[in-house]
């Protein structure tokens, strides 16, 4: 392999670094939402796999079945985060589908 081919890939390496660290920065600002129990329960979370909020309508809340709502507030979380890793890894997929590259991890 010749330097200048190693320069290239060197380059292209930090490139994609930085690109990289741009998506992660900008992730805490983009969100996912799901809900469950017919929207009773919303949770949304946002790129760095965090919950920012939880709505919980009135009509769901029952003191004498509380699994019910654990149950609904569980499966809204789970669904959340679940887009929100789907999102961000759409986003690295652009990133890296140009190059041929699969980093475990990000997909």
């Amino acid at each position: 392999m010749s330097k200048k081919m190693f320069g290239d890939i060197l380059k292209q390496a930090q490139k994609m670094q930085e690109q990289m660290a741009r998506i992660q920065e900008e992730a805490a600002n983009k969100t996912a939402e799901a809900s469950s129990g017919g929207g009773m329960v919303t949770v949304v979370a946002n790129g760095h796999q965090e919950i920012v909020s939880i709505r919980i309508e009135r009509d769901v809340v029952n003191p004498d079945d509380i699994e019910m709502l654990q149950d609904l507030v569980v499966a809204a979380a789970n669904e959340a985060l679940r887009k929100a890793k789907d999102m961000v890894a759409e986003e690295m997929k652009g990133l890296t589908s140009g190059m041929g590259l699969n980093i475990p991890g990000l997909m």
